[in-house]
């Protein structure tokens, strides 16, 4: 009786020890699942940023994911269905439900990955792009660009360079020769011509419509020839919307820059005379300014607009020079006296000016693309061309590349600084897409299908009946 006794006593206390121990490991199954859960996503959502794109990275230093993946559907399914694959390997590494005939404690299964939210380089303007090139950039020195800049841009606004008309101005001292006319001689019997008027500003410009960079270019022959086909590319194509960046990365990055963004261009895009081997258009920085779909038009659209800021300052500074203005005032006094009308003298003297700045201008561009420097505002020893000058142009343009003052890059950066920020932006994107599609495996490359932040709801579920569910942001930050 007592050994039965023991045996029931025994059986109970057992009943109640294995119940506790199996609580223990069914407590321990679920720690363990969690564990596991968060292992794997982390593991899960860095190895989709491990797949950020290598070229990007190599020519632009830029950590993006391209979601087409080299493909031609450009979708965040993409990425969706890679994490999920990734999930799901490192739950369950091998095939079967067990390792090496062991039973699998944990029985896990990926159930969901769903992306919520993205942040794509071209998201809220391009913020997302300068964002991560403010933080690339974060150790450039600012100071001498910033104050080149600052100068340029006060001296563009004193001068009036991208206000003042003196297109306008130039029309309207011709309109006046015209209104006042000129007299008539008879040179046979009844017949009657007009007094030629012999303005040498008419010589100098009548060249105007040569094109500016066939009168300052020793060779033009020798402009790159690249042409593109601007509609494929992102400032022109309707374009793929992220969500912008999740609140953990925004929280962490950094605010973009606009002057950092512009050094970044000048780093990593060619412009003339500093061109860049591996890119397409040749003249980089003047394609963001420009935006034309040839090296020509947009290195003609820069030279045309150098031109325009420099008869703006040379005409300025040309009117402060009693000596200039004595001899184009002398001379027009007597093309006016040839002319049998002393009304004629002002205008024509003020015409004479106006091309005598134009000269000098293009004299100036022809420096400046020669390597040479020019500065913002001459003094009378940084005069180049004569008055002599204005009967032949083509011949009085030399090619110099000393000089004082602000080089062709300086005068870019002043340039692009004042550009609209939007064009600008979504124009460097069009240059990176341009420079990657020429890379084996990239033919249909977006820059709008790249995102660098993601925040993505995941769920598991385990056979013993389990399941649990996380959201996590990861990203380049």
């Amino acid at each position: 009786m007592r050994k039965g006794y023991i045996t029931v006593f025994l059986t109970l206390s057992l009943t109640l020890i294995l119940s506790l121990v199996f609580t223990v490991i069914e407590g321990a199954r679920i720690s363990a699942i969690r564990m596991k859960f968060e292992c794997v996503a982390d593991i899960g959502m860095n190895s989709i940023l491990a797949e950020y794109h290598r070229e990007l990275l190599e020519q632009y230093d830029l950590l993006f994911v391209d979601m087409s993946y080299g493909g031609s559907r450009a979708d965040i399914g993409n990425t969706e269905t890679h994490l999920k694959s990734f999930i799901q390997k490192n739950l369950q590494p091998e095939s079967g439900a067990g390792y090496g005939g062991v039973r699998d404690f944990l029985a896990m299964e990926a159930d969901r990955a769903e992306i919520r939210r993205y942040s794509i380089a071209s998201d809220e303007e391009g913020r997302v792009l300068k964002r991560q090139v403010t933080d690339y950039m974060a150790d450039y020195p600012l100071g001498a660009l910033l104050d080149k800049i600052n100068l340029g841009v006060s001296k563009v606004e004193e001068y009036g360079f991208e206000t003042r008309d003196l297109e306008g101005e130039r029309r309207s001292y011709e309109a006046q020769i015209q209104q006042i006319g000129l007299p008539q001689q008879e040179v046979e019997e009844g017949v009657y011509e007009e007094i030629p008027l012999n303005n040498p500003a008419d010589a100098a410009n009548a060249t105007r419509s040569s094109g500016v960079l066939n009168l300052v270019l020793e060779d033009p022959s020798q402009v790159s020839a690249a042409k593109v086909s601007v509609d494929d590319y992102i400032s022109h194509r309707p374009r793929m919307q992220g969500t912008g960046m999740c609140a953990e990365a925004a929280a962490v990055s950094g605010e973009p820059n606009e002057l950092v963004f512009e050094a970044y261009l000048f780093e990593k895009c060619g412009y003339y005379g500093h061109e860049s081997n591996k890119s397409l258009l040749k003249y980089q920085i003047e394609y963001i300014m420009a935006g034309r779909d040839t090296d020509w038009k947009n290195l003609e659209y820069v030279a045309k607009r150098l031109l325009i800021w420099r008869e703006v300052a040379n005409f300025t500074y040309i009117l402060t020079d009693s000596q200039k203005v004595s001899l184009a005032q002398a001379l027009a006094l007597t093309l006016a006296a040839v002319a049998k009308n002393p009304e004629l003298a002002e205008p024509v003297k003020y015409t004479i000016l106006l091309a005598w700045a134009y000269v000098e201008s293009l004299q100036d561009v022809k420096t400046l693309l020669s390597g040479g420097r020019v500065p913002i505002f001459k003094t009378a020893s940084d005069w180049k061309t004569g008055i002599e000058c204005l009967l032949n142009v083509r011949g009085s343009l030399t090619a110099d590349s000393g000089g004082r003052g602000l080089n062709y890059k300086d005068y870019l950066q002043i340039m692009l600084f004042l550009e609209n920020k939007e064009k600008r932006t979504f124009r460097a994107m069009d240059i990176m897409e341009m420079d990657i599609r020429r890379t084996p495996g990239n033919g249909q490359f977006r820059m709008d299908a790249c995102f660098d932040t993601f925040q993505a709801g995941l769920s598991v579920s385990s056979r013993f009946g389990y399941s649990c569910e996380m959201t996590r942001c990861y990203g380049f930050y």
